[in-house]
């Protein structure tokens, strides 16, 4: 039985979520009282008519703070009847979330007359402390549409090829922010720009031009092989420490050329050593 916990604060994008999870076979619960995850987990393994069941539950702010507390006993009781469990937080910056809100209307499960949208907003991540902590993949939705955030769960939750530490090699423009998910971050601004040259500047990293003027720097080869080094080092390490996600972003200044470069080219040399490595550019068109 596999088992995704999706949580995060209001206006993240969980709907979206659970709406890719059951076009893919999920059987999904919203809104799940997180003191019946033990009871679900166990039933589905029982009556289920399905050889390999998949479930979905979202679990966030609408239920009661003495049920969310409870929540890290919860997870290992149901990670204890050997269930494959992944818990997904989602997440945007709060000037982010108070736009969504403002554009739909909707109203926050927090605001009453005494607190305001924004205070509720803030509450919110405190109260969901204990699963964020806890999220075993975390994603940033501020720049995401609808489409791309859809995209990255199809790569990182729904095309993981089999068991063990999916990598995400992802690479991005500083000028966007720099992706508050990353667990390693490499700056590779000092590299000689493409963009500076007009014949290059409409291409991307993953483009021939592009790549054979990358090619022919002594920098570039440097910063690789720095990198490169540094991955095939301790990579390994956050697999066998048990980690489920783990993502490596690599940033120039526009997400176009440099990084992009960068992160095909380490992720080409990753996957003929490591398990589940996948590559994203966040910036590309």
């Amino acid at each position: 039985m596999r088992l995704i916990i999706v949580s995060g604060r209001s206006g993240s994008g969980k709907s979206t979520a659970l709406n890719v999870l059951e076009d893919n076979g999920f059987y999904c619960i919203d809104n799940l009282p997180a003191g019946l995850l033990p009871e679900l987990a166990q039933s589905a393994l029982i009556h289920t008519e399905l050889q390999h069941p998949q479930v979905a539950v979202s679990i966030d702010a609408r239920n009661l703070p003495s049920h969310l507390q409870r929540f890290p006993d919860l997870l290992e009781e149901v990670r204890s009847r050997h269930i494959l469990c992944d818990v997904l937080y989602l997440d945007a910056d709060e000037e982010t979330l108070l736009k969504r809100f403002s554009e739909t209307r909707r109203r926050h499960p927090l605001t009453n007359d005494t607190r305001s949208l924004a205070e509720a907003i803030r509450d919110e991540s405190q109260l969901l402390g204990p699963i964020s902590d806890l999220a075993d993949l975390k994603i940033d939705t501020t720049h995401l549409n609808l489409y791309q955030l859809r995209d990255s769960l199809q790569l990182r939750l729904l095309d993981k090829p089999e068991p063990g530490t999916a990598f995400l090699i992802e690479s991005f423009g500083f000028k966007r922010g720099m992706p508050v998910d990353a667990d390693l971050v490499f700056d590779v601004r000092c590299l000689p720009n493409p963009y500076w040259r007009p014949d290059l500047r409409d291409f991307s990293g993953r483009d021939q031009p592009v790549i054979e003027f990358l090619d022919a720097q002594s920098d570039v080869e440097e910063m690789y092989q720095d990198i490169r080094g540094y991955l095939q080092k301790w990579l390994p390490r956050f697999a066998a420490s048990n980690r489920a996600y783990v993502t490596i972003a690599i940033g120039c200044t526009g997400g176009h050329h440099r990084s992009v470069y960068l992160a095909e080219r380490l992720g080409a040399t990753l996957k003929t050593q490591l398990k589940n490595v996948q590559v994203r550019h966040r910036d590309l068109p």
